[in-house]
């Protein structure tokens, strides 16, 4: 026990006199440091191994005097202060905590704190640590360059109110105390500082990558200075490939970005449109005055176009009053989608029964589809069937459009034919007739069917037992012998009759037969109609 007393107090005694080693002339009075501990309130310092530390802040030295080092006790540790290069205009200040007392050959660590007091970065700080003949030296972190019994750190920049912390770890080879000396000096430099940038344009530019023949194509344009120092004068360069163009026909798109600091971009945009369809490949370059030059990723994109086609199949020709139908067809030939694809087909005038496919709407005189998009190689069917109301030659016609198709038209004509359709009737008024009493026959034709009939001829055979007498009608007529001849009807619309009158005389009783023979432009065959007719004689008396 009395040993290790006096190792404590031999120790305190060289950490107190010359832990910093000694300042030139003297070492600092006990006195002092403990009368300025007693007055003043204590702060802490931190240690990675010892944990906090309680210490009593130091007077620092009057201005004048050299740096000078104070001890301070401290239950389990020593702290030792210096400020250089005086209290007054301190600017580094050097702490050291060691432990109150140590065994022989049995390892201990202290450390080595070096603040920077001012708010500029200090340059150039060496530390030298003088190790005393008995104290084995282990390790120190940081890595110290050693030089004999000397420890040295250069620190090449210590920033403002920055520390740096030195620990070393050894053992003490006897009993005697170790003595620790701690030098701190700064290397005074003129630095003249020349800023070295390297400026860095990026550029980027995006496309859509599909479009249609009618659709401008938008191009946005970033350009980014990503190095250090400004880029000035920065141009953007776009050189349409064949093709393209801008909206008012430039082949080549420029713009002028300017300066541009570090970490700052410009954005630009602009439309173009191209002339014809198919893939177009090309890059923008971006470029300053000092030589920077930056090339886009390839730009790619595709132009294309839908293109229709329409086919309308339909009778040439059709009789009054029959329903006709027609089919159309319409395909999407192009390599772009077909959109807001419309159909339309006209019908004439008047007609009835229209009838049509799934999703048609009549409008006026034409009948609608809106078919929405169609893919390349895609396919519509459509019907559509009407009823005519009178005989013409029908132009059909049917149209499809699309969003950036070219319109597309197909025709089809039909004639449209009435069937004329004429009814002989031959009927008389008396019957029977006494001889020598007069009859008359009514012969009526009438159009039942769709069309004109011409050249309506009348004539009319008599048998010996009557006698003609007159005939009057539609058209005039005349005798000749038993037959009578009607001036032929030159046309019977449809719907219409005619009527003709035949007076004969009974001459002869018994039964006769009147018969009518009708022919017409229409008649393939002769129609024949025959009354029969009672002549009888007067009872006598």
């Amino acid at each position: 026990m009395k040993m290790k007393r006096l190792l404590t107090i031999s120790f305190l005694l060289t950490l107190i006199a010359l832990s910093g080693c000694y300042n030139g002339e003297r070492p600092i009075a006990a006195e002092r440091t403990q009368a300025v501990a007693a007055k003043t309130p204590q702060t802490f310092l931190w240690h990675r191994d010892l944990g906090r530390i309680a210490v009593t802040p130091v007077e620092l030295a009057p201005v004048g005097l050299e740096p000078e080092l104070v001890a301070m006790g401290e239950s389990g540790a020593h702290v030792v202060s210096m400020v250089y290069p005086s209290s007054d205009y301190a600017t580094i200040q050097v702490d050291k905590v060691m432990p109150k007392e140590v065994q022989i050959d049995r390892q201990f660590t202290y450390t080595i704190k070096v603040t920077n007091l001012t708010h500029l970065a200090l340059n150039d700080v060496i530390i030298s640590e003088d190790l005393p003949s008995n104290f084995r030296f282990a390790s120190a972190y940081p890595t110290a360059r050693k030089e004999a019994n000397k420890l040295i750190w250069t620190v090449d920049s210590l920033g403002p109110k920055a520390s740096k912390q030195i620990d070393v770890t050894g053992s003490a080879t006897d009993k005697e105390s170790l003595r620790h000396c701690t030098t701190v000096t700064q290397l005074s430099r003129s630095y003249a500082d020349v800023e070295v940038v390297q400026p860095k344009l990026e550029l980027t530019v995006s496309a859509p990558a599909e479009v249609l023949l009618c659709d401008p194509i938008a191009l946005e344009f970033n350009v980014s200075n990503t190095g250090s120092g400004t880029a000035r004068n920065v141009k953007i360069v776009y050189v349409l490939p064949v093709g393209l163009e801008t909206l008012d026909g430039k082949k080549e798109v420029i713009f002028d970005a300017g300066i541009l600091p570090t970490g700052q971009a410009r954005q630009f945009s602009t439309r173009v449109r191209a002339t014809k369809t198919g893939v177009y490949v090309n890059k923008a370059l971006a470029g300053s005055a000092s030589g920077l030059r930056s090339e886009s990723a390839a730009i790619v994109t595709t132009v294309r176009q839908p293109k229709l086609t329409i086919v309308n199949t339909g009778p040439k020709r059709q009789y009054l009053g029959k329903s006709v139908t027609y089919e159309i067809v319409v395909t999407n030939k192009g390599d772009g989608a077909a959109r807001d694809t419309v159909v339309e087909h006209t019908i004439p005038f008047g007609a009835t029964s229209v009838e049509a496919t799934a999703s048609a709407r009549l409008s006026g005189s034409k009948v609608v589809w809106e078919l929405g998009t169609l893919a390349p190689d895609d396919s519509k069917q459509m019907r559509l069937s009407y009823t005519p109301i009178e005989p013409a030659a029908v132009m059909n016609t049917a149209t499809a459009t699309a969003y950036c198709a070219d319109g597309v038209t197909a025709s089809v004509e039909t004639s449209i034919s009435g069937i004329p359709a004429v009814r002989l009737e031959v009927v008389d008024v008396e019957d029977p007739v006494e001889v020598g009493a007069g009859t008359t026959y009514v012969i009526t034709t009438s159009n039942e069917g769709t069309a004109a009939d011409t050249n309506i001829r009348i004539v009319c055979d008599l048998e010996d037992k009557l006698q003609y007498v007159s005939a009057v009608g539609a058209t005039s007529g005349s005798r000749v012998g038993n037959t009578v001849t009607f001036v032929p009807l030159q046309s019977l619309p449809p719907k219409a009759s005619a009527t003709w009158r035949v007076v004969v005389t009974g001459v002869k009783a018994g039964e006769v037969r009147f018969k009518v023979t009708m022919t017409s432009d229409n008649l393939v065959r002769a129609v024949e109609e025959a009354e029969a007719t009672r002549v009888y004689e007067k009872f006598g008396g």
